[in-house]
């Protein structure tokens, strides 16, 4: 009973509680709002495309970089503590398509939820494609500073703004696992392309065990170059360890006798023999060839930095790679640079069908 006789109203009480909920909501609606924001962004609110990925409307290329270069790197911290444990935890995945073990292990895994996460948190509204299934329930927030390197703004001055629905991120977050679970480290890397409209545009490919990163946006900069010369007439070839054989009867036949070819294990590491890179560990080849079906995540990053640094990588018959749709492509591929890469693909015709038999 209220004191001194006095009766509330119902509908008085109704109305005061009411307004209570209107102050409360008045006061936090905004700093939830705020809250939220800076969760999807990964870090401090900032103005420019970041806001606008917020709202699924652009997204800067070069912040884009920044994040793939720091996702990279630490992906590959992972990559290389799990190896240097010597405990990989290693299991299959199934058959791929040659018939050989597909494996998995902790590397792969935790470079994964590494390098997906930053990706998601950083750039929420963008599509990511990656090699390893990303479970929910592990589920990593990674803030990123929002703070682009110097050697990135030295390279690329100005932002450069896309449609975030227009974007597709291929991440591959342990390239070359065969070659891990042997403790071959040098083919291993780990890699970040982004694609806008299928068309590859920026590149990462880091090696964990040398910490070397060389990465470059399409139209924007790079930290890597081509080398000054190649041997277009009598080239070195790099391939996979398990195609030497039949690349090596064509190319003999293609280019004499004293082409050589360069088994070597990971598309990022065939990627950067083709380039100037500051590697001692880091063999050099004049062309990359491989003859059967291959993932998009294993060759996006090498096709962007490639095309950067105006080379080229085709399918075996010349045509352009697509990073959109299915994961694969079926065709093989040529990677090449300051070649003439259409008289290259007309020398070799029969690849595809050796690949395939």
């Amino acid at each position: 009973m209220a004191p001194m006789g006095i009766r509330l109203s119902p509908l008085g009480v109704a109305v005061f509680f009411l307004l209570g909920l209107g102050v409360l909501y008045h006061l936090y609606s905004g700093f939830l709002a705020g809250r939220f924001s800076l969760f999807g962004l990964g870090g401090e609110p900032a103005g420019g495309a970041a806001e606008s990925a917020a709202d699924g409307g652009a997204v800067d290329l070069r912040e884009m970089l920044a994040v793939a270069v720091l996702a990279a790197e630490r992906g590959g911290d992972e990559v290389r503590r799990v190896r240097e444990s010597n405990v990989l935890h290693e299991k299959s995945k199934g058959k791929t398509r040659e018939g050989a073990e597909d494996k998995m292990t902790s590397g792969d895994v935790l470079s994964n939820r590494k390098m997906f996460y930053l990706l998601k948190t950083a750039f929420p509204n963008v599509q990511i494609n990656t090699e390893e299934h990303v479970d929910a329930s592990d589920k990593e927030v990674i803030v990123w500073n929002r703070k682009i390197p110097e050697d990135i703004l030295k390279e690329i001055a100005a932002p450069k703004e896309v449609p975030a629905e227009s974007v597709t991120v291929w991440i591959d977050p342990l390239d070359a696992t065969q070659e891990y679970t042997e403790d071959l480290r040098k083919y291993v890397t780990t890699m970040v392309c982004v694609a806008v409209n299928g068309k590859p545009v920026l590149g990462v490919i880091h090696k964990p065990f040398s910490e070397y990163t060389a990465w470059a946006m399409v139209d924007g900069g790079s930290n890597v170059k081509a080398r000054s010369s190649y041997n277009e007439k009598t080239p070195k070839i790099i391939v996979s360890r398990s195609h030497a054989g039949m690349v090596k009867q064509v190319a003999l036949q293609t280019f004499g006798n004293q082409t050589s070819i360069i088994p070597a294990g990971g598309a990022g590491y065939k990627v950067l023999a083709l380039l100037d890179v500051p590697d001692m560990s880091q063999e050099k080849a004049d062309l990359y060839i491989h003859v059967t079906y291959i993932k998009k995540w294993d060759i996006c990053a090498g096709n962007a930095i490639l095309k950067a640094l105006g080379g080229h990588m085709t399918t075996l018959s010349g045509e352009e790679i697509s990073y959109t749709g299915s994961d694969g492509i079926e065709g093989g591929l040529l990677a090449s640079i300051k070649m003439n890469h259409q008289a290259l693909v007309r020398k070799l015709p029969d690849l595809e069908k050796s690949g395939h038999q």
